[in-house]
């Protein structure tokens, strides 16, 4: 998944503002302690942090 797209769902899901909010403040046990942006940084799979998002945060299948 590229970075592009996943910003995109980030921001269909938690919207244009909060969506950068949540990332940088919400620390997740899942993504070993981090943010999003921290997981990311380390090398992170977007992919990979969007599942932990989507499961973590009750996303709805049709926007996963």
């Amino acid at each position: 998944m590229r970075l592009t797209i996943f910003w995109d769902r980030m921001a269909d899901h938690f919207g244009e503002a909060y969506a950068d909010s949540f990332a940088l403040d919400h620390v997740m046990t899942e993504l070993g302690g981090r943010t999003v942006h921290e997981a990311l940084a380390a090398g992170w799979d977007a992919k990979a942090v969007w599942r932990v998002v989507c499961s973590s945060m009750d996303v709805p299948a049709d926007k996963r």
